[in-house]
């Protein structure tokens, strides 16, 4: 696919099968994937290390960025295109699905400012809401 080689010659990565294969994974997904989800998903030609190592770079270059859960454990989701490397811009809320369990970037919506006490210094801000996405309430 077209997309995945311009992505990852943006970001001056180098284009190997599997990183075209993990970064094809969320090409076509519309909401956030954990680790399980991508192994799966690109089984068994690239194995565990590999995807964990993939997602590692994707996140540092700006490619995904990560969504922390309620369990403490993290879900993956493609970044906007105007994140790049160190520098993520994709502060929106992340919505999870009650009933589904999936969860989705609601990126049209704006995480509120939040006012720090003086000498508090924000870095990222995270939003997650619970409740019952688009296609269970159908």
């Amino acid at each position: 696919m077209q997309k995945e080689y311009d992505i990852l010659k943006k970001c001056g990565l180098s284009i190997t099968t599997s990183r075209k294969a993990i970064l094809d994974v969320f090409l076509q997904s519309r909401e956030a994937l954990y680790h399980a989800d991508i192994e799966r998903s690109t089984a068994p030609a690239i194995d565990r290390v590999t995807v964990y190592r993939t997602l590692q770079t994707f996140v540092e270059y700006g490619i995904i960025h990560q969504i922390p859960t309620t369990d403490n454990s993290v879900l993956y989701a493609l970044c906007k295109d105007e994140c790049a490397v160190g520098h993520h811009q994709d502060e929106h809320i992340h919505f999870i699905c009650i009933l589904c369990k999936k969860t989705s970037c609601l990126e049209h919506v704006e995480i509120p400012k939040v006012n720090l006490p003086k000498g508090f210094e924000p870095v990222q801000t995270a939003m997650v809401i619970k409740g019952i996405c688009l296609h269970c309430t159908d």
